[in-house]
């Protein structure tokens, strides 16, 4: 898979991995590096069958096999234990790793996830899905803000947005490829298996989520033994690209408290 290292190159340095939602791309965390970058190893990468990490996916493709490709990554680049930050898919994957691959990660931050699949985010995946399948790529990638961003926030950033429709449709990982990860994103269900996470877990949800209501963080940390929730005003469903200026100090904390390798 295609990936890079930021911030300070020494193995000895304690890594953060970054992990992206459905789109897969590790360009979703440029607000964050600046951030993260004079502290941490940062590892950034682009999910397989998306961005720069090309191929076909399996039909029967999981969540599983996602964090079983994370786990080779770490292990090619030779990290033994790390901490990630993940945002919906990304976060289901660092859960699903924690549990496969007990000790290599030290903490998780999940990052407007869940449990299970709620019904409002299972009927905006069906829109989502039947758009791509009825009325092709360019209409799935227009809609794709609305669930994402805030209304107030998509009028203020037009320019940006017009621009980055242009960029997905360019860049686009496939409909096979998306729709093989949807169906292993919508099929997750980790409510069996999250009370043997022995391992801090912090679920940072957005009060005006429109894709993933807010309680699905709190019912995701009851099930944790050592779960935390924290509930952003706004932001909606991707808060750290319109709200990084209350998102970052967050996630630093989070790191802060939990990072004990020596810098």
């Amino acid at each position: 898979m295609f990936h890079e290292i930021r911030g300070i190159r020494s193995p000895a340095a304690p890594t953060v991995v970054l992990s992206a939602g459905l789109g897969g791309s590790g360009s979703f965390w440029q607000l964050q590096l600046a951030a993260l970058e004079a502290r941490y190893r940062v590892v950034i990468y682009d999910h397989a069958g998306t961005g720069r990490s090309g191929g076909t996916l399996p039909a029967e493709y999981t969540m599983a096999a996602m964090a079983s490709e994370l786990a080779t990554l770490l292990e090619t680049l030779e990290v033994r234990q790390a901490h990630l930050v993940g945002h919906a898919l990304g976060g289901l994957i660092g859960l699903q790793l924690a549990l496969d691959h007990p000790g290599l990660l030290a903490s998780v931050l999940v990052v407007n996830g869940w449990a299970v699949l709620d019904s409002q985010t299972r009927r905006c995946f069906e829109v989502r899905r039947d758009l791509l399948l009825n009325s092709g790529v360019a209409a799935y990638v227009r809609a794709q803000p609305l669930f994402l961003y805030p209304a107030d926030w998509l009028s203020r950033h037009e320019a940006q947005l017009v621009e980055e429709q242009r960029h997905q449709e360019a860049h686009f990982q496939g409909s096979e490829n998306l729709l093989r990860r949807l169906q292993a994103l919508m099929a997750c269900d980790l409510r069996t298996r999250l009370p043997q996470l022995d391992l801090p877990v912090l679920a940072l949800s957005s009060r005006d989520d429109l894709l993933v209501p807010w309680p699905c963080a709190n019912a995701l940390a009851a099930l944790l033994p050592h779960g935390e929730t924290h509930i952003m005003p706004y932001g909606g469903h991707a808060m750290s690209v319109t709200d990084p200026e209350t998102f970052n100090p967050l996630m630093l904390a989070w790191l802060q408290r939990h990072c004990t390798e020596p810098v």
